[in-house]
């Protein structure tokens, strides 16, 4: 989390909709071999906790029930040129939308986990915008119970959340005005259209 309170958001709100937005982050924890990483589907359960899974295998897997852990999804960034700037005595910089988020894990359960990957699917399957949706029910029976078989899925229950929103707050309103439009013409849209949305 950057350490200027310039940078902060408090709209909860707004942080589940860019997990369920983005739907995809790291998982770090320390493990007996030293820091580990992992990079894996998220979903936001409602209800303050985000589900993952990993493959059995991973680096991870073996350490992280009962662990505190740290999950971090990145939003769009962009970088902003110093060019942009009115005042010359700017320097480049790099404007991103980053969320932490802190808390207990737990193993999940072979039904949790069937929960998860179908409501994981089902959910980006909707996205998709040509063809049938495919559901977990294509699989035969035997597939599924090897495809489950090979991951293990784990709830957080988010107990910190630590935002990012790192938009140019610390510039004046006409020079924020400058960056939005050097942004838009570089087709960095989705960092413009936050600055817009989220900065007074």
């Amino acid at each position: 989390m950057h350490p200027n309170p310039k940078f902060r958001h408090e709209d909860r709100a707004l942080f589940e909709d860019l997990i369920e937005q983005i739907g995809f982050g790291m998982v770090f924890a320390t493990t007996p071999d030293g820091p580990r990483v992992a990079h894996v589907p998220l979903l936001y359960t409602g209800d303050g906790a985000v589900q993952f899974h990993l493959a059995r295998g991973n680096a991870l897997t073996a350490h992280l029930d009962g662990m505190t852990a740290l999950a971090v999804v990145n939003g769009p960034d962009a970088y902003v040129s110093a060019r942009w700037y009115e005042d010359t005595e700017k320097v480049p910089t790099w404007n991103y939308v980053a969320l932490e988020l802190e808390g207990r894990v737990r193993r999940m359960d072979r039904d949790g986990l069937l929960g998860q990957v179908t409501a994981l699917s089902d959910h980006h399957e909707a996205r998709v915008q040509h063809g049938q949706p495919w559901t977990m029910d294509k699989l035969p029976d035997a597939k599924r119970e090897g495809f489950l078989g090979a991951i293990v899925g784990f709830e957080m229950e988010v107990q910190a959340w630590r935002p990012t929103f790192k938009l140019s707050q610390n510039a004046p309103a006409h020079e924020r005005e400058r960056v939005i439009a050097g942004l838009e013409a570089e087709g960095a849209l989705a960092v413009a259209e936050l600055m817009r949305r989220l900065v007074p």
